[in-house]
């Protein structure tokens, strides 16, 4: 919501601007320059990126447009199923959690999270280092280098479309230069025609180093931009995660080690502790307050 609003303000105050200086509207419509710009610069990042990349864009731009990034909802979810995960392992041990951790499509626990259990590198995430703990001889020194080392190969695959994107936006300023300069070309062509037509041409041909700019510094670098704090946003799950694990192997109760994870939220969406012992409770009746924990 906040990317439509912002493109209609910059767009509005641009070309009301425009218009109110005494500039006329049709004189920027040059569809030929767009074309020889959109099309330059779409082609430039089919050339320099896998078709994997190209796709988790699409999806990255989505994400970025519709404000797509971890809600409450989503925090509340995975501290909750942490939670559900470290009290079956402590009270019940192993056996009792191996069939959840093995098949979580099919397990009760995952399902009763389904904003964690539909996001198949997460949940995956999760059960892996469940698993290690499950062990019992894993050092935690040794598994935190291990979920650093992971997280920042998730975040660096994430954050490939920020990259892709952010190249074009630097690269359209001179495929609006080119655009122009082939403007220009075709107007040294008609140098024997009326002024008023040279300088329609000549017009027409600067539109295309005004685009450029606008295209990038006004349209693909802000998304680019937005690209960037949603998928790093999504990438804190993983560090809730880590945290919350790690505290639990060094000996914290379940809602003790929530606390450790909770703490690693910004403080803009993170949860209260009230909010998160709710969830907890609601997630079991062998909840305990976090005063009585602690």
């Amino acid at each position: 919501m906040s990317f439509a609003i912002g493109m209609v303000v910059a767009l509005g105050c641009m070309l009301g601007g425009f218009t109110a200086a005494g500039g006329h509207m049709f004189v920027l419509w040059q569809p030929y320059e767009f074309i020889i710009i959109g099309g330059s610069g779409l082609g430039t990042f089919i050339v320099a990126n896998p078709l994997a990349t190209i796709k988790d864009t699409g999806r990255a731009i989505l994400e970025a447009i519709k404000g797509k990034g971890p809600k409450a909802r989503d925090y509340l979810d995975v501290l909750g199923l942490l939670y559900t995960l470290m009290r079956e392992l402590r009270g019940n041990g192993r056996n009792a959690l191996e069939e959840q951790i093995d098949n979580p499509a099919e397990s009760e626990i995952f399902k009763r999270f389904p904003l964690v259990l539909g996001n198949k590198e997460m949940t995956a995430f999760i059960c892996d280092y469940v698993r290690l703990i499950m062990i019992g001889n894993a050092r935690t020194h040794e598994i935190e280098a291990l979920m650093d080392e992971e997280i920042e190969t998730l975040k660096r695959d994430k954050l490939k479309p920020y990259q892709a994107i952010q190249a074009v936006s630097d690269g359209l300023p001179a495929l609006g230069i080119v655009a122009a300069v082939l403007g220009i070309i075709k107007a040294m062509g008609a140098l024997d025609q009326s002024p008023e037509i040279l300088g329609e041409l000549i017009g027409a041909a600067l539109v295309g180093t005004f685009a450029g700019i606008f295209m990038s510094y006004g349209v693909a670098g802000p998304l680019a931009s937005k690209i960037k704090v949603t998928r790093e946003k999504r990438c804190r799950l993983y560090v809730i995660i880590k945290q919350t694990l790690l505290a639990f192997m060094n000996g914290a109760m379940p809602l003790i080690a929530l606390e450790h994870g909770r703490k690693t939220i910004s403080a803009y969406d993170r949860p209260s502790i009230d909010e998160v012992e709710g969830e907890t409770m609601g997630g079991g009746k062998d909840a305990e307050p976090m005063k009585k924990a602690a």
